[in-house]
């Protein structure tokens, strides 16, 4: 089957948009809404972007403000999901309002690569929702005609470091991994993307500067500048190491 590059995945919150900041001020107003006492702020959020899904980011710190909690039953997953419902809706507020914007490069790249016919698909942790309040404010209504697949939190349960989302997307492409390259901003992202055997650029955020990013094919501020050239040649080149005698990715 051919390498030849034929498809690029992305990430969303952090790799095609700036969210974070969007989601930490709607995790912050449903907390607000629900009397709990709880503020994250901008130290404490960046720590608790370990733990890949809202859901499980607050389950995360409510352990974390009250140890004893042991006993996950259904009125702390009620309260969970309740505070997530309230955070998504906040979130689409601000995105509606124009809180949100891709990041550089990113609308020229997807626009270029589907022009030239490559597959663009969407593999991410985030909920369906907000993925279509972000592309369809950035993009237009008609977003989905962009994206060959879009696999999220409803599709693939276990969340990024493990490659579940990954190798759902790469299935529903049929294309082997060799033949596409994926685009992550955090470590997260990225062990999930390698060890779906991607090759992966990595746009580190405000948020993920600070992690290790070793494996990644290029780690770039941004987008910008990006061209299908230079992606054919960094994934020709990872194509290359990792078929090379000896060498393992």
């Amino acid at each position: 089957m051919s390498t030849s590059l034929q498809a690029l995945i992305f990430d969303v919150d952090g790799t095609l948009a700036d969210t974070e900041a969007a989601h930490l001020a709607a995790f912050n107003e449903a907390f607000a809404l629900e009397g709990l006492g709880w503020h994250w702020d901008l130290p404490l959020y960046t720590r608790l972007l370990e733990v890949s899904g809202g859901k499980e980011r607050i389950l995360h710190y409510w352990r974390q403000v009250q140890p004893e909690l042991t006993d996950i039953g259904h009125g702390v997953r009620d309260t969970v999901a309740r505070l997530h419902e309230l955070k998504t809706a906040a979130y689409e507020r601000a995105v509606r309002q124009g809180a949100v914007q891709l990041r550089p490069g990113v609308l020229k790249l997807i626009e270029t690569a589907h022009d030239a016919g490559l597959r663009l698909a969407i593999a991410t942790t985030t909920s369906p929702v907000n993925i279509a309040a972000l592309l369809r404010q950035a993009i237009g209504p008609d977003w989905s005609y962009r994206f060959a697949v879009v696999e999220d939190a409803s599709t693939a349960p276990r969340k990024k470091p493990d490659p579940m989302v990954y190798r759902q997307t790469l299935a529903r492409l049929s294309l082997p991994a060799a033949a596409c390259l994926a685009f992550e901003d955090s470590a997260n992202g990225l062990a999930a993307a390698r060890a779906a055997g991607l090759a992966t650029v990595v746009t580190p955020n405000g948020f993920t500067a600070h992690h290790d990013f070793r494996g990644a094919l290029r780690v770039l501020p941004d987008l910008s500048g990006v061209t299908l050239a230079a992606l054919r040649a960094w994934h020709a080149e990872a194509v290359h190491r990792d078929t090379e005698p000896g060498i393992t990715s």
